[in-house]
């Protein structure tokens, strides 16, 4: 295990996304409060559990935990929540009074309180200058309105997708993949977009799990138009299916023709 070095998985204010970090040689365990260096400052989080991560995995953190939390510390973090409500609520205010075009998501301390983070939806760009200074006048520190995207937003709201299950974005991803119609059009999906699209009425996430298998699978069949001749019987190809490993073919006299089995005699 010499090339494998010891990494913390932790999340934040109760969230099913979870961050990884160098645990900075400190004895750590599950369910334990720490306190860790981000790109937002110091922050709050909870440790879910403890792994082992190739030195030189591309997931490898380079943030690591400052410290395991003290009661005092878990007393900050409950005032941030409290006061980070309060701000949200003046934020929607100031909103509604400059007639700003957006929908206020979230707002959030960093640990410190050095910062005041807001997110938000909005069609189109938004000018919230005023709204900036306004909100730095009142609670006397940095300013970050933050807008995001249908993704980002069902990300850190959360639901239950088509599936029934826990959204994907919400539960464990850590970034979003670029996905194509193609990918629906390679794993046969109906492309009516209540069929492919999430919550976030985006091309559901998911698509991209099984993208590479598909890929692969189709390079063993012949292309939907293509003319071919097999076992004597020749036609155009109207369809293929890598699952059932199938290959429907129209011949000139239209006649239809499933051809079974034919990605395991390639």
């Amino acid at each position: 295990m010499d090339n494998y070095i010891e990494v913390a998985v932790v999340s934040f204010n109760n969230s099913k996304n979870k961050y990884y970090f160098l645990t900075n040689n400190l004895k750590l365990r599950n369910n334990l409060t720490v306190i860790v260096n981000t790109e937002r400052g110091l922050q709050f989080g909870l440790v879910e559990d403890i792994i082992n991560i190739n030195s030189n995995s591309t997931k490898m953190p380079t943030k690591e935990i400052v410290r395991i939390a003290t009661k005092k510390d878990y007393n900050q973090y409950l005032n941030n929540l409290k006061d980070a409500k309060t701000a949200y609520k003046k934020c929607k205010e100031l909103i509604k009074e400059n007639d700003l075009q957006m929908n206020l998501i979230d707002a959030s301390y960093n640990f410190e309180r050095t910062q005041l983070y807001f997110s938000y939806v909005a069609n189109e760009r938004v000018d919230f200058r005023n709204l900036a200074k306004s909100l730095a006048a009142i609670y006397k520190v940095r300013i970050e309105l933050r807008q995001v995207g249908p993704r980002d937003k069902a990300k850190e709201i959360g639901g239950i997708g088509p599936c029934g299950r826990q959204l994907c974005c919400n539960n464990y991803l850590y970034s979003f993949n670029n996905i194509t119609i193609n990918m629906a059009k390679n794993q046969n999906i109906s492309l009516n977009p209540t069929k492919i699209n999430g919550l976030c009425n985006r091309l559901l996430c998911c698509l991209n799990n099984e993208d590479v298998f598909y890929k692969n699978e189709l390079e063993k069949y012949p292309k939907v138009g293509k003319y071919i001749s097999y076992d004597n019987i020749e036609g155009k190809v109207i369809s293929v299916d890598v699952i059932k490993k199938t290959v429907k073919i129209e011949t000139k006299d239209k006649e239809i023709i499933e051809i079974s089995d034919y990605g395991s005699n390639k």
